[in-house]
């Protein structure tokens, strides 16, 4: 006769069960942000240049995955070890690879999806000049190094974390008596991306035309509002997986072994996710207005994304009302981040990475003390602040400043290997065919270019009864619509 055990007796693998299931859930929601990058970017760069950019995204998910999984994991498990008071054990460190049957292979996904966010960034800085080849390497070493050595700093027990009671914490978490908060990545993953976008994008130089003989900046709008705001809702969609998803315990099982629904940590992460997205979007769009006169699309788009990268390390962390304002500094900001980053430092980040996640990044998390919500729930607007104090704000400013430090250096440094021994930027004749003739051979819109050689893109059409160009030149036939004004 088949014996039933009561369910308390199966309470943990239950548990267990559900909240790996839930893992891997979150895991599929953030890879479908890949495709909304995909268009964000696609949409914020010429007509010509599309299938190179969407190129780079493909790579750096199959490429990114593959190196990730042979170099990355480990080695942040290693710099882990190395920058804490754990010994070294490297056989450890890659015991996911030979472990079948185990949840390690599940944790490994869960990370790398993570991973490939940071990677999937840069391309936004450097679109429409960059050679492929050198974007190539560029993935290779973001996966391989620089973001599994933030990972191994933070997350994985290194120089940031908390001290513990065996005295293993991270040397510098130890000297301050607290641990780097960033629940999901803003400064870990976003920032990481931003500053290697923007070191990558200076060091490969403006494009053609960006900026004139004067060193003003000149605009060249990308192709299509639609797919970059399309892409846009899309990330936001799968941002839910990003920042909801980090709180992977679902159930929980209880001293008495009953199961417990962890509703009010995943209520708090997702209402604060959701206000920051909403008040970002609000903050830039009412900047946008008073800086250029009239609302942009594309600033509340950016500014969106702004506000859900500035809370996405503190979403658990602070109070609703603080995660409203975090999210609408980081929306503010965006605008006047670009600025200062075109005009003052006069680097061409095409999709303003830098200002979307590495400046909002960067403040939403060292603002998470400020915000802080102290869990018990019965203060103004029924939740309770309580600043965590002057050692962990310390802690916050130290950590933002050595994962910004090390990131642009050692971008910095594989920019100028690539560029002695393979060269960054494509010719200028590249450059002005197209990306997608010159490095593909292709044409992502062979209607409107003709075929796919270099002389395709010069050609004009007739799209809303008036000729156009889809180049960026300047013939007798039209002007050019990315950058300058078409004759109807």
């Amino acid at each position: 006769m088949l014996e039933l055990l009561p369910l308390q007796s199966e309470a943990q693998a239950i548990a267990d069960s559900i909240n790996y299931v839930w893992v891997l859930v979150v895991c599929f929601l953030i890879f479908f942000m890949q495709p909304g990058f995909a268009l964000l970017e696609a949409g914020q760069v010429r007509a010509k240049n599309v299938g190179n950019v969407l190129t780079k995204n493909m790579t750096d998910w199959a490429l990114g995955v593959l190196t990730y999984f042979v170099v990355g994991a480990g080695l942040a498990s290693i710099v882990g070890m190395l920058t804490s008071g754990s010994g070294l054990d490297v056989m450890a460190a890659f015991s996911y690879i030979g472990a079948p049957g185990s949840t390690g292979w599940i944790n490994w996904v869960f990370g790398a999806v993570f991973a490939m966010t940071a990677a999937t960034i840069v391309s936004g800085a450097v679109a429409e000049r960059m050679d492929f080849t050198a974007y190539v390497v560029f993935v290779v070493v973001l996966t391989a190094l620089i973001y599994p050595t933030v990972q191994g700093l933070t997350w994985a027990g290194g120089l940031l974390s908390g001290p513990t009671p065996d005295g293993t914490g991270g040397f510098i978490g130890e000297a301050l008596g607290v641990g780097y908060l960033d629940f999901a990545g803003a400064t870990v993953v976003h920032m990481v991306g931003g500053l290697a976008g923007l070191v990558a994008a200076k060091m490969v130089g403006p494009r053609k035309g960006r900026f004139d003989e004067n060193g003003d900046s000149q605009p060249i709008p990308g192709h299509s509002m639609l797919l970059a705001v399309l892409g846009t809702l899309i990330l936001a969609f799968g941002w839910y997986g990003f920042n909801v998803g980090t709180q992977a315990t679902v159930l929980a099982v209880a001293e008495d072994g009953s199961l417990t629904f962890m509703g009010a940590a995943l209520g708090r992460v997702v209402l604060v996710t959701t206000l920051g997205m909403g008040a970002g979007a609000v903050a830039a769009m009412a900047v946008s207005t008073a800086w250029q006169g009239k609302p942009d699309p594309l600033w509340m788009a950016n500014g969106l994304l702004a506000g859900l990268v500035a809370v996405t390390g503190a979403v658990p962390h602070v109070t609703w009302w603080g995660g409203l304002l975090i999210g609408a500094i980081g929306g503010a900001l965006v605008l006047p981040a670009y600025r200062w980053t075109v005009d003052t430092l006069q680097i061409d980040d095409v999709c303003g990475v830098f200002a979307v996640h590495g400046a909002a990044g960067a403040v939403g998390t060292i603002l998470i003390p400020v915000f802080a919500a102290s869990g018990s729930g019965t203060a103004i607007l029924g939740d309770s602040w309580a600043f965590l104090g002057v050692d962990q704000l310390a802690m916050q400013v130290v950590g933002v400043a050595v994962i910004g430090t090390w990131t642009v250096l050692a971008t910095g440094v594989t920019g100028l290997v690539v560029d002695a021994t393979i060269g960054l930027r494509v010719s200028e004749e590249e450059e002005e065919a197209g990306l997608d003739a010159g490095e593909h051979g292709i044409s992502t819109y062979p209607e409107f270019v003709g075929d796919s050689g270099p002389e395709a893109s010069r050609r004009t059409v007739s799209a809303d009864g008036g000729s156009v160009q889809t180049d960026g030149g300047v013939d007798d036939a039209a002007d050019p619509i990315d950058g300058g004004e078409a004759d109807d």
